[in-house]
């Protein structure tokens, strides 16, 4: 496989090319992103820095060769929001010119796209399934709306083999906090570990379907290992999270930390962001994705211990 990561700066880019490098199978692995990535101390492995709002700069990334490519790369919600030509830049023109770069220059190839459970909204059932229709309440949800649609497009039509993973919330990222709208979820329970203070802009009942960063990275490996014909002509999966409450989660950090964590997080209503993340669902049916080979986490409380234990590990 010659594979190809856009967003490979990215926590969740750096993480899939350490765990695609274990497969012998990888013979070169390209890691792209705006800002100049790090990479991994294999030889295999490419660092490009790079803008994809430019039509060139996809057709430069691609060639013949290229076998799969994970488009990992987004403007994330909150910031999309914010500034809307900006999200459409990179969110749908970014796709749109790598699908172009992978349609001519290595059709066929594997097109991963990361999606977001952002792209529905509205009145919506108590629990999503794989037919509930799309109604996104946020630009970021319409541009990744978009981009599902393309893929499966293109897919129809031969151009590539796409297949999009709509990725719950991750929690607990690590690093500091960002424009996503959903930043708080890992920032109530991250800096609180850290002994630092950190801002609650929901209301505890607020439900959210999450998954650990393990569990996504390990599902983005895995979609590289089926045929497919295993998608069928719809090319769309929802990942496998668990939900649970903002209450839920800071019973468990309680549970796993301790109080004086939980003593950490003040609460600060912010309109535009509860707006956002209301709007998304919160439990999903993933007999599919599961039927597929998709991986969920257990607890919550298994999500905080492994964060601490990978914190600790780094220290």
């Amino acid at each position: 496989m010659q594979v190809v990561i856009t967003g490979g700066a990215g926590f969740l880019g750096q993480r899939l090319a350490h765990k695609l490098l274990q497969n012998a199978d990888v013979q070169s692995l390209t890691l792209a992103d705006i800002v100049a990535p790090s990479g991994p101390a294999d030889n295999r492995v490419t660092l490009i820095q790079t803008d994809l709002t430019d039509p060139q700069a996809a057709k430069n990334l691609i060639t013949p060769q290229t076998t799969v490519v994970y488009h990992l790369a987004a403007v994330v919600s909150g910031q999309a929001e914010a500034n809307f030509d900006l999200g459409m830049a990179v969110n749908c023109a970014g796709t749109q010119y790598l699908l172009e770069a992978v349609r001519h220059k290595a059709a066929g190839a594997m097109f991963v796209l990361a999606s977001s459970l952002a792209v529905f909204g509205g009145e919506l059932p108590a629990v999503i399934s794989q037919k509930t229709a799309v109604a996104p309440q946020s630009s970021y949800g319409t541009q990744k709306a978009v981009s599902e649609l393309w893929v499966n497009d293109y897919s129809r039509k031969g151009f590539v083999d796409g297949r999009v993973l709509r990725l719950p919330t991750v929690c607990v990222r690590p690093g500091k906090p960002n424009a996503a709208a959903s930043s708080f979820a890992s920032s109530i329970i991250r800096e609180p570990i850290k002994g630092e203070m950190a801002v609650c802009p929901v209301e505890p009942s607020l439900r959210l379907w999450l998954s650990s960063p393990n569990a996504v990275v390990d599902n983005l490996a895995h979609v590289n290992r089926l045929s497919a014909d295993r998608f069928g002509a719809t090319r769309t999966v929802n990942l496998p999270g668990i939900t649970v409450s903002v209450a839920d989660m800071i019973a468990a950090l309680e549970r796993v930390v301790g109080s004086k964590a939980v003593e950490k997080i003040r609460y600060e209503p912010d309109d535009a962001i509860a707006k956002i993340v209301e709007s998304w669902p919160s439990e999903f049916a993933v007999d599919r994705a599961l039927e597929l080979g998709f991986i969920g986490d257990r607890t919550f409380d298994d999500i905080i211990k492994a964060f601490v234990q990978e914190q600790a590990c780094i220290k």
